[in-house]
């Protein structure tokens, strides 16, 4: 895999999950408002707002929160976002792409680039490095839902384009526009997706030495801690020894 379970393994052993959480849902419910804003209030009617509503639930965010998010989308006095793709390098060059949505564009350039900076990397031009990443939807199951064969199988009778398997569930990729079908039909034969989302998925991984390893969390800590800051991914591994000592 890409190095994101063990990732999260990582901060679940860090004790971090109360706060991780608080914030995610701060960033799912802002997700909600945005896609509300841009396009109509009613998910059946709205893609984006849509696959908003359904990762949110995919994290057990309560339905009245949901509401709150799509309503306050109505107010006239709500701020403008804007969606900025921010990329570059952390320690050891590994890739590094965030996604933001901001009402202070200046703030959030400003911030971005000082995490990078602060951690011995640099920013890039859009583009410099999500050539190295495919778009893709990208649904996530428990172990518990059945073997890697029965999940196979049901994902390509949904339409998928990938599948894979690690010892910490099931990993099954989409094209971006399918996303929201495939999801639907996999509730259907494997029940609620525990996440529903957009990813860049990276088309090749760096394994990382400890020193490394512990710089790079640093600043992705960093960059997940921002409030404009929805979304960090990167194209770096952890070798099992070298998480063992995180």
């Amino acid at each position: 895999m890409s190095g994101h379970s063990k990732w999260a393994n990582i901060q679940h052993r860090k004790g971090k999950q109360d706060a991780i959480r608080s914030k995610m849902f701060s960033k799912l419910a802002k997700e909600i408002t945005v896609a509300a804003k841009m396009g109509d209030p009613d998910p059946e009617k709205n893609p984006r707002l849509r696959l908003a509503v359904k990762a949110a639930k995919a994290q057990s965010m309560p339905k009245d929160v949901i509401d709150r998010a799509i309503k306050k989308s109505l107010m006239g006095d709500m701020a403008d976002y804007a969606e900025i793709r921010y990329e570059g390098y952390g320690p050891n060059g590994i890739a590094i792409i965030v996604e933001t949505l901001t009402d202070n564009t200046n703030r959030t350039a400003s911030n971005v680039r000082s995490y990078f900076t602060k951690a011995g990397g640099n920013l890039g031009q859009t583009g410099s490095v999500s050539h190295g990443f495919d778009r893709l939807g990208q649904i996530d199951y428990p172990l518990s839902v059945g073997d890697a064969d029965k999940v196979l199988e049901a994902a390509l009778e949904a339409g998928a384009e990938d599948v894979e398997t690690d010892e910490d569930g099931h990993y099954i990729y989409t094209t971006v526009e399918t996303l929201s079908e495939v999801g639907d039909a996999l509730d259907k034969s494997l029940g609620e997706a525990s996440d529903t989302k957009l990813v860049w998925k990276p088309q090749v991984t760096t394994e990382v030495d400890l020193e490394t390893a512990q710089k790079l969390m640093r600043l992705i800590d960093a960059l997940e801690e921002d409030d404009d800051v929805q979304s960090v991914t990167h194209n770096f591994d952890v070798p099992e020894d070298v998480a063992a000592q995180l």
